[in-house]
């Protein structure tokens, strides 16, 4: 084995894919006015609630409740027309589950979304050296520090030939050469400040070959994005220009059909997948804001064409048509925002969703939207129906929507037989496997009693949740008194009082109104957005988590006022203020919701012990066992008061985002708030290798191949809700012979 020196190549890469500098000031969100207290009917599809303002976003002209700014957005592109799904021509997989070995052409770099590459050229044995490449810097950055700070790229390039595609945080698309860093060409798309929704954020572009455009011809390689302001946009893959024939010069109005809104509240961040020709879009409905927000309505479009073809309406699930006219998509109904995984074999999209408008109470929804909430619906790509659903959490008030795309392999069945599975991870720290045909579970799931039905009247919980005991659980056991920690003994005694004050019996403690409870695993606890990475080689399965419970409470709609809570879309609404991951108004319900971290406030440390991020490794192949697992972060850019401590102490941060396993044998994962890189040896998990980030490395790091050397990519632009630094750079590491060239 070649011996050699792992050169740290922070080659900062024209990004701008956020205008804030490195340094900037993180202002919590606030809030202010009075909401108002119409309390709506339950709506239908064609008519609006009594509660949803009228005549205002997207559609209806200049809104009275959110300024509108000048340029292209979904406000005015015409409306796209329909094409039945028989015309959608049926083509090969752009995306081979088998993608060119130095490649990596979709979000999880392949059909199976692995974040594996077989690229071995970096392994465990490689040494570090204090050489560097020079930065390459470009920025192209308008300033907004004078915004509230919304910045968090969360961007995982793709590789496909002789180009590095990426997106920044504002939705422009970009093209560098993935040996120099140079920007070959960039599409600025023009997205403002007031669509951004609770994060400025996209997550990936998607890479499509036209079987109708021929070969040599523009936009026969494209790229395909959905964007902040609900646009799907596509590019020639060598231009940048937009696609003539795709939608309406190259853009498709993704707001048609969803009714009364306004920017921000709807917005896209993942990468949508093709598959047998159709383009499966999802998009994100803020959270906290009202019980009958815009849809969360699942839809398919040409790809080749940006028409029309299905729907999945949640409450109208026979109508898979477009809604016309005064009708739209049935409101407050589960959304989903994670990476969708396509299936070209099945025919399928598999859909994390999430819970329906209102996340933390759950009085006003319908048996339909109660059988697919929090759950992963498999959709056939043909008819827009769904074939199976199975669910991670029944009736979730704990804001336990699937963050995490699901991970595709095979796994032995009876009689030698192979089974196509599913790998779903999910916020709770359950892993689900399931057979991806039928839903069945291939490893055992079983209904175990949940808490007591819960004390909001007209509310009552689901008397059992589903656990999968086949797999390992990403958590650490219920919290106990004793567990509470402080950085004194004054601190450790205000959280062990803190705790007593609160309701908490565990996984699923109800909701409760006289007083705060305390919700384990939190909302940001267990697997999130950076999902799991697997190499088929090996059969390892790694898996990144958090443990960071909640503290909740339920607000009568009186102190909720009295709060200044109030929806997106309410005239006195302040950007910045209230929305998803913390307060809400929740209008149109009895309550609203005040959501907190279980912390110290006066020091800003979680008052559970540490460790609160870890990272497990799963042996996939010899009966679901942990490998190794330890703390994922070190101290040193951690504190209280928010004052970094320089320690190296591997005390485990909390994380959000995943990692990528190689040939070589190395995990690459950033994820922590210590602003660094790490390369793990997949099979002991010592860490071998490690950097400092110019930013928080709050993404998916990805690897590819260029001129015969591999390199190593991470944004490394920053996550305002994890408190990292804000910069616009991607970082790409390689070994010294790949700097010589």
């Amino acid at each position: 084995m070649r011996r050699s020196h792992l050169l740290v190549t922070a080659a900062g890469l024209a990004l701008a894919c956020s205008p804030l500098a490195a340094h900037a000031q993180f202002a919590p969100a606030g809030s202010g006015g009075a909401p108002s207290s119409a309390v709506p009917g339950p709506g239908n599809a064609s008519e609006p609630t009594e509660s949803s303002p009228k005549n205002q976003g997207y559609f209806s002209g200049p809104s009275p409740y959110a300024p509108q700014a000048p340029g292209v957005n979904a406000a005015n592109l015409p409306d796209i027309d329909s094409i039945d799904a028989s015309q959608v021509p049926a083509m090969a997989p752009q995306q081979s589950a088998n993608p060119a070995r130095g490649d990596w052409v979709a979000y999880g770099r392949d059909d199976h979304q692995t974040r594996y590459s077989p690229l071995s050229e970096i392994t465990p044995e490689e040494r570090r050296t204090s050489s560097r490449l020079p930065l390459l810097i470009t920025r192209a950055a308008t300033r907004v520090r004078e915004q509230v700070n919304k910045w968090a790229a969360e961007t995982t390039p793709i590789k496909v030939g002789d180009g590095l595609y990426m997106c920044s945080a504002m939705n422009d698309i970009i093209k560098l050469d993935p040996v120099t860093g140079k920007q070959i060409w960039r599409r600025n798309v023009d997205v403002k400040y007031h669509s951004i929704p609770y994060t400025a954020a996209c997550k990936g572009v998607t890479y499509f070959t036209s079987s109708v455009v021929p070969e040599g011809q523009p936009c026969h390689n494209r790229l395909i994005e959905g964007t902040l302001d609900m646009r799907l946009i596509a590019v020639d893959a060598e231009t940048g220009d937009f696609c003539p024939n795709f939608g309406h010069g190259g853009q498709v109005n993704l707001m048609q059909g969803l009714g009364e809104s306004v920017p921000g509240f709807v917005s896209m961040t993942a990468p949508p997948p093709v598959i047998n020709g159709v383009l499966v879009v999802n998009h994100e409905v803020l959270d906290g804001q009202r019980r009958w927000a815009p849809s969360g309505v699942i839809r398919g479009y040409d790809a080749e064409s940006g028409k029309f073809v299905w729907a999945w309406d949640v409450n109208n699930p026979d109508d898979h048509s477009q809604p016309t006219g005064n009708r739209h998509y049935s409101r407050g109904t589960p959304n989903s925002w994670a990476t969708l995984t396509g299936d070209n074999e099945q025919g399928l999209v598999y859909v994390p969703t999430g819970n329906s408008a209102a996340d933390y109470y759950s009085a006003l929804r319908s048996d339909a939207e109660n059988k697919v909430s929090s759950a992963v619906v498999a959709i056939d790509v043909k008819t827009g129906s769904p074939r199976w659903v199975f669910q991670t959490a029944h009736k979730d008030v704990w804001d336990y929507d699937i963050g995490s795309q699901a991970t595709l392999m095979d796994m032995p069945g009876p009689d030698g037989q192979t089974v196509p599975a599913l790998i779903m991870p999910t916020k709770r720290g359950q892993t689900f496997v399931l057979d991806r045909r039928t839903a069945k579970p291939i490893l055992p799931v079983e209904e175990r009693p949940a808490p007591s039905p819960g004390v909001i009247p007209g509310d009552p919980r689901s008397p059992t949740q589903p656990w999968s005991v086949g797999m390992p659980a990403l958590r650490v056991p219920d919290l106990k008194e004793t567990d509470m920690w402080g950085m004194s003994p004054i601190d450790q005694l205000f959280c062990r009082i803190k705790f007593r004050r609160a309701n908490y019996v565990g996984e699923f403690t109800p909701p409760s109104i006289d007083k705060p409870w305390i919700e384990y695993p939190g909302y940001n606890g267990g697997s999130d957005w950076g999902s799991m990475s697997y190499d088929p080689q090996s059969g390892i399965l790694i898996a990144n988590w958090n443990i960071t419970p909640m503290y909740d409470q339920l607000v009568t709609r009186k102190k909720a006022d009295k709060l200044g809570l109030m929806p997106i879309d309410d005239p006195n609404f302040k950007p910045g203020g209230g929305g998803a991951e913390g307060n809400g108004a929740m209008d149109g319900t009895p309550y609203g919701i005040v959501v907190t971290p279980f912390w110290d406030q006066y020091t800003g440390m979680m008052c559970n012990r540490p460790p609160y991020g870890m990272i497990t490794a799963i042996d996939m192949k010899h009966g679901q066992k942990v490998l190794w697992q330890h703390p994922l972060g070190t101290a040193r850019a951690n504190g209280p008061w928010g004052l970094p401590t320089g320690l190296p102490w591997e005390i485990g941060t909390p994380n959000n985002g995943g990692s990528v396993v190689t040939g070589g044998g190395l995990i690459f994962i950033a994820a922590a708030t210590d602003n660094q890189i790490r390369a793990i040896d997949e099979h002991t998990g010592k860490v071998v290798w490690s950097a400092v980030l110019p930013g928080g490395g709050q993404a998916n790091p990805m690897t590819y191949e260029a001129n015969g050397h591999q390199y190593v990519a991470i944004m490394a632009g920053g996550h305002h809700f994890m408190m990292t630094p804000v910069s616009d750079q991607l970082v790409v590491y390689a070994l010294p012979d790949a700097v010589k060239q």
